[in-house]
Protein backbone atom coordinates (compact mmCIF):
# COMPACT_ATOMS: atom_id res chain seq x y z
CA UNK A 1 0.00 0.00 0.00
CA UNK A 2 1.27 3.40 -0.83
CA UNK A 3 2.26 5.81 1.68
CA UNK A 4 0.61 9.17 1.83
CA UNK A 5 2.29 12.40 2.23
CA UNK A 6 1.16 14.44 5.31
CA UNK A 7 -0.79 16.96 2.99
CA UNK A 8 -2.76 13.84 1.27
CA UNK A 9 -3.04 12.56 4.54
CA UNK A 10 -4.77 15.65 5.82
CA UNK A 11 -6.54 16.57 3.07
CA UNK A 12 -7.98 12.71 2.80
CA UNK A 13 -9.24 13.16 6.25
CA UNK A 14 -10.94 16.62 5.88
CA UNK A 15 -12.73 15.26 2.34
CA UNK A 16 -14.34 11.99 4.45
CA UNK A 17 -15.85 14.73 6.91
CA UNK A 18 -19.16 15.51 4.62
CA UNK A 19 -19.41 19.45 5.62
CA UNK A 20 -21.77 20.33 3.46
CA UNK A 21 -22.53 24.23 3.87
CA UNK A 22 -22.80 25.28 6.52
CA UNK A 23 -22.11 22.56 8.17
CA UNK A 24 -18.54 22.03 9.59
CA UNK A 25 -18.31 18.28 10.44
CA UNK A 26 -15.20 18.46 12.68
CA UNK A 27 -12.78 19.54 10.43
CA UNK A 28 -12.45 23.22 12.40
CA UNK A 29 -11.02 21.12 15.81
CA UNK A 30 -9.21 18.91 13.70
CA UNK A 31 -7.71 21.84 12.44
CA UNK A 32 -7.43 23.57 15.72
CA UNK A 33 -5.80 20.57 17.15
CA UNK A 34 -2.95 20.49 15.24
CA UNK A 35 -2.42 24.65 14.86
CA UNK A 36 -2.61 24.21 19.01
CA UNK A 37 0.10 21.44 18.95
CA UNK A 38 2.11 24.18 16.52
CA UNK A 39 1.76 26.90 19.39
CA UNK A 40 -1.01 28.90 18.27
CA UNK A 41 -3.73 30.54 20.21
CA UNK A 42 -7.09 29.44 19.16
CA UNK A 43 -10.28 31.44 19.08
CA UNK A 44 -13.59 29.81 18.29
CA UNK A 45 -16.47 32.22 16.77
CA UNK A 46 -19.34 30.31 16.11
CA UNK A 47 -21.93 33.07 14.91
CA UNK A 48 -25.85 31.86 14.09
CA UNK A 49 -25.02 28.73 12.95
CA UNK A 50 -21.69 28.97 11.16
CA UNK A 51 -18.57 27.66 12.61
CA UNK A 52 -15.27 29.82 12.51
CA UNK A 53 -12.18 30.21 14.04
CA UNK A 54 -9.12 32.67 14.57
CA UNK A 55 -5.50 31.71 15.09
CA UNK A 56 -2.49 33.53 15.94
CA UNK A 57 0.91 32.79 16.98
CA UNK A 58 3.81 35.04 17.18
CA UNK A 59 4.46 38.84 18.37
CA UNK A 60 4.40 41.95 16.94
CA UNK A 61 5.58 42.78 13.24
CA UNK A 62 3.93 41.90 9.81
CA UNK A 63 0.76 39.27 10.43
CA UNK A 64 0.41 36.85 7.22
CA UNK A 65 -2.97 34.87 7.23
CA UNK A 66 -4.21 31.90 5.65
CA UNK A 67 -7.89 32.40 4.97
CA UNK A 68 -10.54 29.66 3.93
CA UNK A 69 -13.40 27.42 4.60
CA UNK A 70 -14.30 23.77 6.05
CA UNK A 71 -17.95 24.15 3.81
CA UNK A 72 -18.32 22.30 0.44
CA UNK A 73 -20.89 22.73 -2.03
CA UNK A 74 -24.08 19.86 -1.94
CA UNK A 75 -22.18 16.77 -4.08
CA UNK A 76 -25.84 16.65 -6.61
CA UNK A 77 -27.10 13.26 -7.33
CA UNK A 78 -24.79 10.56 -5.69
CA UNK A 79 -25.28 7.96 -8.66
CA UNK A 80 -23.81 10.19 -11.14
CA UNK A 81 -20.46 10.14 -9.22
CA UNK A 82 -17.89 7.40 -10.41
CA UNK A 83 -16.38 7.06 -7.02
CA UNK A 84 -18.77 8.41 -3.76
CA UNK A 85 -17.99 12.28 -3.06
CA UNK A 86 -16.69 12.09 0.11
CA UNK A 87 -14.41 8.50 -0.07
CA UNK A 88 -11.77 10.49 -0.43
CA UNK A 89 -9.75 8.20 -2.72
CA UNK A 90 -6.64 8.41 -5.40
CA UNK A 91 -7.71 6.68 -8.53
CA UNK A 92 -5.15 5.21 -10.67
CA UNK A 93 -4.44 8.30 -12.59
CA UNK A 94 -3.09 9.58 -9.51
CA UNK A 95 -6.47 12.22 -9.11
CA UNK A 96 -7.41 12.87 -5.11
CA UNK A 97 -11.39 12.56 -5.78
CA UNK A 98 -13.78 13.93 -3.71
CA UNK A 99 -15.74 17.06 -2.39
CA UNK A 100 -13.94 19.83 -1.79
CA UNK A 101 -10.43 18.08 -2.90
CA UNK A 102 -9.99 21.41 -5.24
CA UNK A 103 -12.44 23.56 -3.11
CA UNK A 104 -10.88 24.04 -0.94
CA UNK A 105 -9.82 21.24 1.87
CA UNK A 106 -6.97 20.46 -0.34
CA UNK A 107 -5.49 23.73 0.37
CA UNK A 108 -6.56 23.63 3.86
CA UNK A 109 -4.29 20.49 4.18
CA UNK A 110 -1.67 22.32 2.38
CA UNK A 111 -1.61 25.57 4.71
CA UNK A 112 -1.37 23.04 7.79
CA UNK A 113 1.46 21.10 6.89
CA UNK A 114 3.49 24.20 5.16
CA UNK A 115 2.97 26.06 8.31
CA UNK A 116 3.64 23.24 10.99
CA UNK A 117 7.11 22.40 9.01
CA UNK A 118 7.96 26.14 9.17
CA UNK A 119 7.49 26.73 12.72
CA UNK A 120 9.14 23.85 13.44
CA UNK A 121 12.29 24.77 10.81
CA UNK A 122 11.91 28.40 12.33
CA UNK A 123 10.10 28.76 15.99
CA UNK A 124 11.44 32.30 16.11
CA UNK A 125 9.94 33.70 12.87
CA UNK A 126 9.15 37.17 12.61
CA UNK A 127 5.91 38.61 13.16
CA UNK A 128 2.99 36.27 13.23
CA UNK A 129 1.22 33.91 11.22
CA UNK A 130 -2.75 33.84 11.49
CA UNK A 131 -5.48 31.64 10.45
CA UNK A 132 -9.15 32.84 9.51
CA UNK A 133 -11.44 29.78 8.76
CA UNK A 134 -15.40 29.70 8.12
CA UNK A 135 -17.86 27.51 7.26
CA UNK A 136 -19.90 29.94 5.60
CA UNK A 137 -17.74 30.63 1.97
CA UNK A 138 -20.08 28.00 -0.20
CA UNK A 139 -23.42 29.74 1.89
CA UNK A 140 -24.70 33.10 2.20
CA UNK A 141 -21.53 34.34 3.63
CA UNK A 142 -22.98 36.91 6.44
CA UNK A 143 -21.80 34.97 9.39
CA UNK A 144 -18.56 33.67 8.29
CA UNK A 145 -15.67 35.77 7.26
CA UNK A 146 -17.41 38.64 6.71
CA UNK A 147 -18.66 38.80 10.59
CA UNK A 148 -15.33 37.13 11.90
CA UNK A 149 -13.41 40.06 9.74
CA UNK A 150 -15.46 43.12 11.63
CA UNK A 151 -15.27 41.70 15.50
CA UNK A 152 -11.04 42.10 14.24
CA UNK A 153 -11.33 45.56 12.75
CA UNK A 154 -13.49 46.32 16.07
CA UNK A 155 -10.69 45.31 18.21
CA UNK A 156 -7.77 46.81 15.56
CA UNK A 157 -6.59 43.09 14.81
CA UNK A 158 -3.93 43.61 12.83
CA UNK A 159 -3.39 41.81 9.23
CA UNK A 160 -0.59 42.58 6.74
CA UNK A 161 -0.92 39.46 4.25
CA UNK A 162 -3.48 37.34 3.61
CA UNK A 163 -3.60 33.84 1.01
CA UNK A 164 -6.69 32.67 0.08
CA UNK A 165 -6.60 29.41 -0.81
CA UNK A 166 -9.19 29.25 -3.38
CA UNK A 167 -8.45 27.08 -6.69
CA UNK A 168 -6.51 29.62 -8.38
CA UNK A 169 -4.72 27.53 -11.02
CA UNK A 170 -6.22 26.88 -14.55
CA UNK A 171 -3.87 24.28 -15.59
CA UNK A 172 -0.79 23.59 -13.72
CA UNK A 173 -0.56 24.32 -9.63
CA UNK A 174 0.48 27.95 -9.87
CA UNK A 175 0.42 28.95 -13.80
CA UNK A 176 -2.44 31.92 -12.04
CA UNK A 177 -2.92 33.31 -8.88
CA UNK A 178 -5.82 35.91 -8.11
CA UNK A 179 -4.90 39.24 -6.74
CA UNK A 180 -8.34 40.86 -7.29
CA UNK A 181 -11.84 40.23 -8.22
CA UNK A 182 -14.38 42.15 -9.46
CA UNK A 183 -17.25 43.26 -7.32
CA UNK A 184 -20.55 41.81 -7.62
CA UNK A 185 -24.09 44.23 -7.07
CA UNK A 186 -26.98 42.35 -8.09
CA UNK A 187 -30.30 43.78 -8.09
CA UNK A 188 -34.37 42.20 -8.57
CA UNK A 189 -36.29 44.98 -11.28
CA UNK A 190 -39.95 45.16 -10.80
CA UNK A 191 -41.81 46.38 -13.34
CA UNK A 192 -45.49 47.23 -12.95
CA UNK A 193 -48.29 47.25 -15.22
CA UNK A 194 -51.57 46.54 -15.93
CA UNK A 195 -53.30 42.97 -15.91
CA UNK A 196 -55.66 42.30 -18.62
CA UNK A 197 -57.19 40.06 -21.40
CA UNK A 198 -54.93 39.68 -24.46
CA UNK A 199 -57.97 40.35 -26.70
CA UNK A 200 -57.98 43.77 -24.84
CA UNK A 201 -54.32 44.95 -24.95
CA UNK A 202 -55.92 48.95 -25.17
CA UNK A 203 -57.42 48.47 -21.59
CA UNK A 204 -54.14 46.43 -19.96
CA UNK A 205 -50.65 47.54 -20.28
CA UNK A 206 -48.36 44.70 -20.56
CA UNK A 207 -45.01 44.88 -18.90
CA UNK A 208 -43.36 42.62 -20.51
CA UNK A 209 -43.77 44.55 -23.90
CA UNK A 210 -42.49 47.66 -21.78
CA UNK A 211 -39.84 46.41 -20.07
CA UNK A 212 -38.29 44.68 -23.40
CA UNK A 213 -36.71 48.02 -25.03
CA UNK A 214 -34.97 49.56 -21.53
CA UNK A 215 -33.25 45.80 -20.83
CA UNK A 216 -32.21 45.84 -24.20
CA UNK A 217 -31.11 49.42 -23.85
CA UNK A 218 -29.10 47.79 -20.50
CA UNK A 219 -28.08 44.98 -22.03
CA UNK A 220 -26.06 46.78 -25.06
CA UNK A 221 -24.75 49.78 -22.58
CA UNK A 222 -21.31 49.98 -22.52
CA UNK A 223 -20.76 50.62 -18.50
CA UNK A 224 -16.65 50.85 -18.42
CA UNK A 225 -13.16 50.31 -20.47
CA UNK A 226 -11.58 48.43 -17.22
CA UNK A 227 -8.42 48.63 -16.81
CA UNK A 228 -4.84 47.29 -16.46
CA UNK A 229 -6.04 44.59 -13.80
CA UNK A 230 -9.63 44.36 -14.72
CA UNK A 231 -11.99 43.95 -17.72
CA UNK A 232 -14.91 46.03 -18.82
CA UNK A 233 -18.17 45.88 -16.34
CA UNK A 234 -20.45 43.48 -17.56
CA UNK A 235 -24.16 43.30 -17.13
CA UNK A 236 -26.22 40.01 -17.19
CA UNK A 237 -29.81 39.67 -16.76
CA UNK A 238 -30.41 36.06 -15.13
CA UNK A 239 -33.85 35.79 -14.31
CA UNK A 240 -37.09 37.28 -16.02
CA UNK A 241 -40.41 36.28 -14.83
CA UNK A 242 -43.78 37.17 -16.03
CA UNK A 243 -47.64 35.69 -16.24
CA UNK A 244 -50.50 34.29 -14.77
CA UNK A 245 -50.11 31.04 -16.26
CA UNK A 246 -52.65 31.43 -18.72
CA UNK A 247 -52.24 32.31 -22.21
CA UNK A 248 -54.93 34.88 -22.47
CA UNK A 249 -54.02 37.24 -19.43
CA UNK A 250 -51.58 40.09 -19.61
CA UNK A 251 -49.47 39.67 -16.65
CA UNK A 252 -49.81 43.14 -14.22
CA UNK A 253 -46.43 42.27 -12.95
CA UNK A 254 -42.45 41.41 -14.46
CA UNK A 255 -39.36 40.83 -12.64
CA UNK A 256 -35.92 40.74 -13.72
CA UNK A 257 -33.18 39.50 -12.28
CA UNK A 258 -29.59 41.03 -12.84
CA UNK A 259 -25.65 40.74 -12.15
CA UNK A 260 -22.67 43.63 -12.39
CA UNK A 261 -19.63 42.15 -11.95
CA UNK A 262 -17.95 45.54 -11.96
CA UNK A 263 -14.61 46.75 -12.31
CA UNK A 264 -12.73 49.51 -9.93
CA UNK A 265 -13.42 52.15 -13.22
CA UNK A 266 -17.21 51.84 -11.79
CA UNK A 267 -18.70 52.62 -8.08
CA UNK A 268 -21.90 51.11 -6.73
CA UNK A 269 -23.68 54.33 -6.37
CA UNK A 270 -22.86 55.53 -10.21
CA UNK A 271 -23.63 51.96 -11.70
CA UNK A 272 -27.23 52.59 -9.79
CA UNK A 273 -27.96 55.67 -10.66
CA UNK A 274 -27.20 55.15 -14.74
CA UNK A 275 -29.81 51.98 -14.24
CA UNK A 276 -32.41 54.05 -13.06
CA UNK A 277 -31.82 56.72 -15.63
CA UNK A 278 -32.63 54.48 -18.40
CA UNK A 279 -35.40 52.85 -16.85
CA UNK A 280 -36.73 56.67 -16.33
CA UNK A 281 -36.20 57.60 -20.18
CA UNK A 282 -38.63 54.64 -20.80
CA UNK A 283 -41.06 55.59 -18.63
CA UNK A 284 -41.09 52.63 -16.46
CA UNK A 285 -43.55 52.01 -13.27
CA UNK A 286 -40.86 49.92 -11.25
CA UNK A 287 -39.14 49.29 -8.43
CA UNK A 288 -34.89 48.49 -8.17
CA UNK A 289 -34.38 46.40 -5.26
CA UNK A 290 -30.40 46.09 -4.82
CA UNK A 291 -28.04 43.90 -3.04
CA UNK A 292 -24.37 44.19 -3.12
CA UNK A 293 -21.68 41.29 -2.64
CA UNK A 294 -19.07 42.69 -2.34
CA UNK A 295 -16.83 45.52 -3.38
CA UNK A 296 -14.17 45.07 -6.31
CA UNK A 297 -10.54 44.81 -4.46
CA UNK A 298 -6.96 44.63 -6.39
CA UNK A 299 -3.58 43.99 -4.28
CA UNK A 300 -0.85 45.65 -6.72
CA UNK A 301 2.60 44.21 -7.28
CA UNK A 302 4.28 44.31 -3.73
CA UNK A 303 5.44 42.04 -0.85
CA UNK A 304 2.80 39.68 -0.65
CA UNK A 305 2.24 39.20 -4.75
CA UNK A 306 5.81 39.43 -5.26
CA UNK A 307 6.53 37.03 -2.14
CA UNK A 308 3.83 34.71 -3.89
CA UNK A 309 5.43 34.78 -7.32
CA UNK A 310 9.19 34.16 -5.93
CA UNK A 311 7.82 31.07 -3.93
CA UNK A 312 5.84 29.64 -7.46
CA UNK A 313 9.24 30.26 -9.24
CA UNK A 314 11.36 28.81 -7.01
CA UNK A 315 9.30 25.48 -6.22
CA UNK A 316 8.15 24.78 -9.69
CA UNK A 317 10.02 26.98 -11.91
CA UNK A 318 7.36 28.54 -13.95
CA UNK A 319 6.17 32.30 -13.83
CA UNK A 320 2.84 32.69 -12.30
CA UNK A 321 0.15 35.35 -13.65
CA UNK A 322 -1.22 37.54 -11.39
CA UNK A 323 -5.29 37.84 -12.47
CA UNK A 324 -8.70 39.13 -11.38
CA UNK A 325 -11.12 36.96 -13.40
CA UNK A 326 -14.16 34.51 -12.18
CA UNK A 327 -16.38 35.05 -9.24
CA UNK A 328 -15.99 36.12 -5.72
CA UNK A 329 -14.59 35.17 -2.71
CA UNK A 330 -13.83 35.57 1.04
CA UNK A 331 -11.06 37.69 -0.26
CA UNK A 332 -13.18 40.78 -1.03
CA UNK A 333 -14.13 40.74 3.45
CA UNK A 334 -10.30 40.73 4.26
CA UNK A 335 -9.21 43.66 2.07
CA UNK A 336 -11.45 45.62 3.64
CA UNK A 337 -9.06 45.81 6.10
CA UNK A 338 -6.05 47.19 4.10
CA UNK A 339 -4.99 43.89 3.49
CA UNK A 340 -2.88 42.50 0.83
CA UNK A 341 -5.03 39.72 -0.50
CA UNK A 342 -3.69 36.90 -2.87
CA UNK A 343 -5.82 33.84 -4.01
CA UNK A 344 -3.34 30.56 -4.28
CA UNK A 345 -4.49 27.17 -5.32
CA UNK A 346 -4.41 23.99 -6.72
CA UNK A 347 -6.63 23.91 -10.35
CA UNK A 348 -10.11 25.09 -10.52
CA UNK A 349 -11.53 22.65 -13.21
CA UNK A 350 -13.35 20.65 -12.09
CA UNK A 351 -14.91 22.67 -8.69
CA UNK A 352 -18.58 22.09 -7.76
CA UNK A 353 -18.68 19.42 -10.47
CA UNK A 354 -19.88 15.72 -10.23
CA UNK A 355 -16.53 14.28 -9.34
CA UNK A 356 -14.33 16.91 -8.18
CA UNK A 357 -10.83 15.86 -8.01
CA UNK A 358 -7.24 17.67 -8.02
CA UNK A 359 -4.47 15.74 -9.02
CA UNK A 360 -2.99 14.45 -5.39
CA UNK A 361 0.95 15.61 -5.66
CA UNK A 362 -0.23 18.91 -7.14
CA UNK A 363 -1.26 19.48 -2.96
CA UNK A 364 2.05 18.40 -1.72
CA UNK A 365 3.46 20.90 -4.76
CA UNK A 366 1.35 23.82 -3.27
CA UNK A 367 2.51 23.20 0.61
CA UNK A 368 6.20 23.68 -0.96
CA UNK A 369 4.80 27.08 -2.66
CA UNK A 370 3.44 28.13 0.90
CA UNK A 371 6.47 27.01 3.09
CA UNK A 372 8.50 29.03 0.55
CA UNK A 373 5.88 31.63 0.89
CA UNK A 374 6.26 31.74 4.66
CA UNK A 375 10.33 31.75 4.66
CA UNK A 376 10.08 34.54 2.32
CA UNK A 377 8.48 36.70 3.91
CA UNK A 378 8.62 35.82 7.64
CA UNK A 379 12.01 33.48 8.05
CA UNK A 380 14.47 35.80 10.17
Amino acid sequence: MTTLSPTLELACDLIRRPSVTPVDEGCQELMMRRLAAAGFALEPMRIEEVDNFWARRGGDGPVLCFAGHTDVVPTGPLQSWQHQPFDALIDETGMLCGRGAADMKGSLASMIIAVERFVADHPKHKGAIAFLITSDEEGPAQHGTKAVVERLRARGERLDWCIVGEPSSTTLVGDMVKNGRRGSLGCTLTVRGKQGHVAYPHLARNPIHLAAPALAELAAEHWDNGNAYFPPTSFQVSNLNAGTGATNVIPGELKAVFNFRFSTESTVEGLQQRVAAILDKHGLDYRLDWALSGLPFLTQPGELLDGVAASIRTVTGRETTPSTSGGTSDGRFIATLGTQVVELGPVNATIHQIDERVLASDLDVLTEIYYQTLVNLLAC
